[in-house]
C-alpha cells in the first residue's frame, strides 16, 4: 500500500513539473508558426506577381532562357545551377541533372517537415497542458479552494485553443506549400527535358 502510494506521489509530481515546460513549448510554437505565417504570405505574394504562361509557350520561354518573373524562385534558382551542368561532359551530364534534380526535390520537401510536426505537436502539447491543470484543480477542488480551480480551469482552456490554433494554421500552411512544391517539382522536372533536348542537339 505505501509503495502505490509512492508511485501515486511520483507520477503526480512528473506531471505536474511538465506544465510549465509545455506551457514554453506551446508559446514557442505559436511564435515559430507566426514567422512561418510571415513567410507564408511573402511567398503567396510572389506566385500572385507570376506571369503566366501557356502551357504550349513554356519551350519557347526556356529555349530564349526570358524565364525571370514566369517561375517561382524554387524553379528559377534550379534552372540557373541546370545551365551550369549543361556544360560539363555530356558523358556525365544525364547523371549530374538527375542528382541535381533528386537533390532538389529533397529540399523542398523537407521545407514541408516542420509545419507538419507542428500539425502533429501542437494538439498534442494542447492536450497536455489541459489535463495537468485539470488534476490539480480537482485537488483544490477537494480542499474547497474554488480560486485556485478556476485558475487551474483558465490555463487548461487556453493552452487546448492555443494548440489547436497552432496546429490549424500549420496544416493551412502545409497543405498551400505541399501544392506549391509539387508544382515547382513537376515544373524542373519539364525544365529539365527541355534543356537536355537543347544539350544533345
Amino acid at each position: 500500500m505505501h509503495f502505490g502510494a509512492l508511485l501515486k506521489s511520483f507520477i503526480y509530481v512528473v506531471s505536474s513539473s511538465l506544465l510549465y515546460p509545455v506551457l514554453f513549448l506551446l508559446t514557442l510554437l505559436t511564435l515559430v508558426v507566426l514567422v512561418y505565417t510571415g513567410s507564408f504570405i511573402a511567398e503567396l505574394i510572389e506566385r500572385k506577381r507570376i506571369k503566366k504562361i501557356a502551357p504550349e509557350k513554356i519551350i519557347e520561354t526556356v529555349d530564349s532562357g526570358k524565364i525571370k518573373g514566369h517561375f517561382s524562385h524554387s524553379v528559377l534558382e534550379y534552372y540557373t545551377s541546370l545551365k551550369k551542368i549543361m556544360i560539363i561532359d555530356i558523358s556525365i551530364r544525364d547523371s549530374a541533372v538527375e542528382n541535381l534534380l533528386q537533390k532538389k526535390v529533397v529540399e523542398l520537401k523537407k521545407t514541408l517537415d516542420k509545419t507538419g510536426m507542428i500539425v502533429r505537436i501542437g494538439p498534442g502539447l494542447g492536450l497536455i497542458g489541459t489535463l495537468i491543470p485539470m488534476g490539480t484543480g480537482l485537488a483544490s477542488l477537494g480542499q474547497g479552494d474554488i480560486t485556485k480551480l478556476s485558475s487551474d480551469l483558465v490555463i487548461a482552456f487556453t493552452t487546448t485553443v492555443a494548440g489547436l490554433m497552432v496546429s490549424l494554421v500549420a496544416y493551412f500552411i502545409n497543405s498551400v506549400r505541399k501544392r506549391w512544391v509539387e508544382e515547382d517539382i513537376a515544373m524542373m522536372e519539364y525544365i529539365s527535358e527541355i534543356v537536355c533536348r537543347d544539350g544533345e542537339k
